[in-house]
């Protein structure tokens, strides 16, 4: 919670300066279900997620969080590079 806590405030003052509505969570668990998981029972309008860009050859190799969620999420996602 306090790891959570520390990424996401300076995040969440940001766009509260810019007069935007947040609601964050955080979680334990498999980060790409997680996200589409809590991203329908939230009914959020959208999610908004960092992606490293490891490329083609490491999401083959490690898997992306940013693929999973994009696969399993009917909730838009907006990638931020």
């Amino acid at each position: 919670a306090e790891e959570a806590a520390k990424v996401l405030e300076p995040v969440i003052k940001y766009l509260q300066r810019h007069e935007l509505k947040v609601k964050s969570l955080s979680k334990i668990g498999n980060a790409g279900e997680t996200i589409a998981k809590t991203a329908a029972s939230g009914k959020f309008d959208m999610v908004i997620m960092g992606s490293r860009g490891h490329g083609a050859l490491g999401s083959l190799v490690m898997g992306s969080v940013a693929t999973k969620v994009l696969a399993n999420c009917d909730t838009p996602v907006l990638l931020v590079r």
